[in-house]
């Protein structure tokens, strides 16, 4: 398991994210396996299915041009997206941190 995996519940789910390795842009995994730059995009998979895909998928990061990729516990918020748990998760998803010049919202 992921050391960043380590905030996932047995009975969550999660979403697949990595970094483009051109240029750094997190990007999440969506459902028909292409990478997208927002994390609404993304499709959630159960806690109990992550490892095995992540295990799939890190065996491919070069070839897909990713670097870093771990899979990233979320939840349903109340107007129905879906938001990360954890509040590091939530700053590469929707900033802050980035200038809005590189943000993808």
């Amino acid at each position: 398991m992921d050391i960043r995996s380590n905030r996932r519940d047995a009975d969550g789910q999660s979403v697949i994210t990595a970094n483009r390795l051109l240029d750094g842009i997190t990007v999440w995994r969506a459902a028909d396996g292409s990478w997208k730059e927002r994390i609404t995009e993304s499709t959630p998979v159960s806690n109990t299915e992550v490892e095995g895909l992540l295990s799939s998928l890190q065996g491919k990061a070069q070839e897909l041009g990713l670097v870093g990729i771990y899979g990233v516990q979320v939840q349903d918020s109340p107007d129905g997206r879906i938001v990360p748990v954890t509040s590091r998760e939530r700053i590469r998803a929707f900033g802050p941190s980035v200038h809005p010049e590189f943000s993808p919202l």
